[in-house]
């Protein structure tokens, strides 16, 4: 049977199915110096050449593009052959938002998400997933769980301190929100954490209460959960490294050959460092730290446009806000249906005040580096424009790629001010399938909702826009992502802001030459064309040519990079 892999099953499991679709014909040994690609729709997202016949790569490169007979001419006679049969050859997609380290990381906590990524319809189930790893877990040892999501749990709530104690108050439990935004514990991970009724929280962060008596309820947002991180088993760099190659085989097997870790800790830095020594990397992975580890990015770990075994630090992520569908994301107008306990007035909040967001962007600017800004709400959106054009007047404009992350509810003015400052907007635009209808229907309500992940409003500016999943937010499925730029479907099956679909073929540039432009790549990666890395992607069917409703439904046949064969769905 084909598996078109997700979280809610085992990474063993996915290394042993075996796939059901025709094979590809191989003829030759295609890890060999040349290997000549035909017979198949070969997309190169490169105007010049959009379709040719044939592919000829070498020593892993490009080395020729054209009709079959001028390929062969230049491959050679002793060349492999890769015969297509009709299936589509197209670059390599890039992760132009991610969060790698934690998807590695994710493989040992337990799926507590929805469909269709996992099990969970109630707290119920939750309580039973978490019984059934405590029956394996030794006394005192964490049990932890992630992808969680109150908009579609029947009781429409996070599951609290009290509904875990039933599950065990001598094993600290702690559950990752899908958004990553929030965590919710035990009464025992309170306790670890130092975490009481006096606990105060931190700027930025909250600390939710029972009453007004002030016992923490077990959930943390934002910030607070800081107060916890410290604690969890997420920090033992030589445990995760046996995770980092079934982690890649599992991106791959969605056609990613360039990864992204944003908002790195010094752990995972480590971690990288470590599988890198150890030759573990095979595919790209650049990384941007934490704005907190300012000391790590002035010495060891300064970013550089150099690999090292297949990573690099590519420059810094700032945080501004929460998520949209947590309803932390900094609004500028208020919530349709604010959160219980919240006034009318409720437009979440800011994890940095302005004069901060200006220090630090005034001190990447003077260091030279990318910065990658995560901004969900317009109002974050408008502390990062504001710090860009106070930062771009002191020190002058240049090619620093300064990318916005999500700019899910940006407005309209603020694209045109974007556009000015060469903002490059990278949307997350899968939130209109995972969380259209709890947008439309609480979250901001149908007008606003309409016009999140306005990404043919940047495409009408002319904008260099890219298109990511944010994962493991929600899978790495780079031909969903595109389905969802396409069409803009919900789970409920209902169109949301119609006005804001986009072609496939300019999709496609969201997940290729696009993401390897906002990397300084693009004369390296995201298109087919000479010279260029082969890294590539061989896919069922054409993108552009099946009905766009299908798009989803395409399969990722081998992924490769620079000529190596990575994953091959055999």
């Amino acid at each position: 049977m084909h598996y078109k892999p997700h979280f809610s099953v085992s990474i063993l499991n996915l290394v042993l199915l075996i796939a059901i679709c025709a094979p590809l014909v191989v003829k030759g040994d295609v890890s060999g110096d040349t290997t000549a690609y035909l017979n198949g729709d070969i997309v190169t997202l490169n105007n010049a050449q959009p379709s040719p016949e044939a592919v000829a790569v070498r020593d892993g490169k490009i080395l020729a593009i054209g009709n079959r007979a001028d390929v062969a001419a230049v491959a050679g006679k002793a060349a492999k052959t890769i015969d297509l049969e009709g299936r589509a050859l197209l670059p390599g997609f890039i992760d132009s938002h991610g969060h790698f380290s934690m998807s590695v990381k994710y493989i040992e906590f337990e799926n507590l998400a929805g469909p269709p990524v996992g099990p969970v319809a109630n707290i119920a189930d939750i309580e039973k997933i978490l019984r059934q790893r405590k029956a394996s877990t030794p006394k005192g040892e964490w049990i932890m769980g992630r992808g969680y999501d109150e908009a579609y749990l029947e009781e429409g709530r996070h599951p609290n301190r009290f509904d875990l104690d039933k599950v065990s108050k001598e094993n600290p439990i702690a559950l990752i929100h899908v958004s990553g935004h929030f965590m919710s514990c035990n009464t025992r991970c309170l306790e670890i954490a130092g975490i009481d009724t006096n606990t105060v929280a931190p700027e930025g962060g909250v600390i939710r209460r029972v009453d007004d008596s002030g016992e923490p309820n077990g959930v943390l947002e934002e910030q607070a959960m800081y107060k916890l991180l410290p604690y969890l088993p997420i920090h033992d760099v030589g445990k995760f490294l046996d995770l980092i190659a079934p982690a890649q085989n599992y991106y791959a097997s969605f056609g990613i050959t360039t990864l992204q870790d944003g908002f790195s800790t010094k752990s995972d830095l480590e971690l990288f460092d470590r599988a890198s020594e150890q030759g573990l990397l095979k595919l790209d992975l650049i990384a941007y730290p934490s704005y907190k580890l300012l000391p790590l990015l002035e010495g060891e770990y300064s970013p550089s446009m150099e690999y090292s075994g297949h990573w690099r630090v590519g420059g810094v992520k700032l945080s501004l806000d929460g998520s949209p569908q947590g309803k932390t994301a900094y609004l500028g107008k208020p919530y349709h249906i604010v959160p219980q306990g919240q006034d009318g007035n409720y437009r979440g909040y800011p994890i940095l005040s302005q004069d901060e967001v200006d220090r630090y962007m005034d001190k990447f600017y003077r260091n030279g580096w990318q910065t990658l800004v995560h901004a969900n709400g317009d109002a974050a959106a408008q502390q990062m424009i504001d710090a860009v054009a106070r930062a771009t007047e002191k020190y002058g404009t240049g090619d620093r790629r300064t990318t916005m992350i999500h700019a899910q509810a940006v407005r309209l003015d603020q694209l045109d001010k974007m556009k000015e400052m060469e903002i490059i907007p990278s949307f997350f635009v899968s939130h209109t399938y995972f969380w259209g209808d709890w947008h439309r229907d609480s979250v901001l309500g149908l007008e606003r909702a309409a016009r999140i992940s306005p990404v043919k409003s940047a495409l009408d500016r002319n904008m260099i826009y890219t298109l990511h999943n944010d994962a493991p937010i929600v899978p790495p499925d780079m031909l969903r992502l595109v389905w969802t730029a396409v069409n803009r479907v919900t789970r409920s099956g209902k169109v949301l802001g119609p006005e804001q679909r986009i072609s496939v073929l300019d999709a496609l540039k969201g997940v290729t030459i696009h993401a390897a432009y906002q990397n300084f790549e693009d004369d390296i990666k995201g298109t087919i064309e000479p010279g260029k890395l082969a890294d590539l992607v061989i896919l069922s069917k054409n993108p552009l040519v099946v009905d766009p409703m299908t798009i989803k439904d395409i399969k990722v046949l081998a992924t490769i990079k620079e000529g190596e064969w990575i994953y091959h769905d055999e």
